[in-house]
């Protein structure tokens, strides 16, 4: 079989191969027409080549059967990624759902940990939080940066200890 013959074959049998496509393929795929028309050609011309088309019926007729076949094959292979995508997206919402759950409990703790600090470490700390500068904090509270900053640092060593449950050896060395 030449391109030439094979091209003929296309100009002569386009119109079934389209209405093959139309009546068979999803409409919400219709974005794969291209694609069923080009495998429907592409198996055509593998099996003209190997000469398995019997010529027991016209060739339009045969590649409208061809058309036909991959409409539907396309259909299932379209549906099975578009329940994969529902997958995936209800995975990522059940995820960040759950995400956000986590983060909501973490800032609680995190504040019920701040709230146990004593004042002028749980001050700055919350100011910290609210995105405030450490001069911002040191005019705010009326202290020097330097104070600021060595409070925020305390105040964390601190509020690490609370979080890993060393409470109480951070009440002992708290007294000191």
């Amino acid at each position: 079989m030449t391109e030439r013959e094979f091209a003929e074959i296309i100009d002569s049998t386009k119109g079934a191969v389209l209405s093959a496509i139309q009546t068979h393929l999803a409409d919400r795929f219709y974005h794969a027409i291209d694609d069923v028309a080009q495998e429907t050609y592409i198996r055509a011309y593998r099996s003209l080549v190997k000469k398995k088309f019997r010529e027991e019926s016209l060739i339009s007729t045969w590649l409208y059967s061809i058309a036909k076949n991959e409409s539907l094959r396309m259909n299932k292979k379209l549906s099975r990624e578009e329940m994969k995508f529902q997958k995936s997206v209800e995975r990522m919402k059940t995820a960040a759902a759950h995400e956000v759950e986590e983060h909501r409990y973490d800032i609680e703790l995190l504040r019920e940990a701040i709230g146990k600090l004593p004042e002028k470490y749980r001050s700055v700390l919350e100011l910290v939080s609210r995105g405030l500068t450490e001069k911002q904090i040191a005019e705010k509270l009326e202290i020097k940066m330097g104070t600021v900053k060595s409070r925020s640092s305390r105040g964390r060593e601190m509020l690490e200890k609370l979080l890993k449950g060393g409470e109480k050896q951070w009440e002992i060395n708290s007294r000191k």
